[in-house]
């Protein structure tokens, strides 16, 4: 359970600092452009906010945890299929399959736990 505690405050600090890049980061605005995903970055940056936030309210409500480790597996996992099609190196996907396995790690040990 501890481990499952610490993988979340991680998560979840981590998608709401890169969500809240996502929004406002010009860097990130040109790695939109780069993926031909301009119109979504904002979206996607809302949706990661949301996931980071989830999670930690999650330590306390487990819907909550359900939802957003769930929500956040597939976006990473739709991360590293397009880090993939646009041929990127491994180090820059590496951080997308991390966060797919956390996350997914997260939801299956919350829902055999029941909490």
């Amino acid at each position: 359970m501890k481990l499952v505690v610490a993988l979340t405050w991680f998560s979840g600090i981590a998608f709401l600092l890169y969500g809240l890049l996502c929004l406002a980061s010009l860097s990130m605005v040109e790695d939109f452009q780069r993926f031909g995903l301009e119109p979504l970055r904002l979206p996607i940056g809302f949706l990661e906010v949301l996931g980071g936030a989830g999670l930690l309210i999650g330590l306390r409500w487990p819907p909550v945890l359900w939802i957003a480790s769930a929500g956040l597996t597939l976006l990473m996992l739709i991360a590293f299929a397009v880090r993939l099609y646009m041929r990127d190196s491994v180090a820059a996907s590496l951080p997308s399959l991390l966060f797919v396995g956390v996350n997914a790690y997260i939801f299956i040990s919350a829902w055999r736990m029941g909490t």
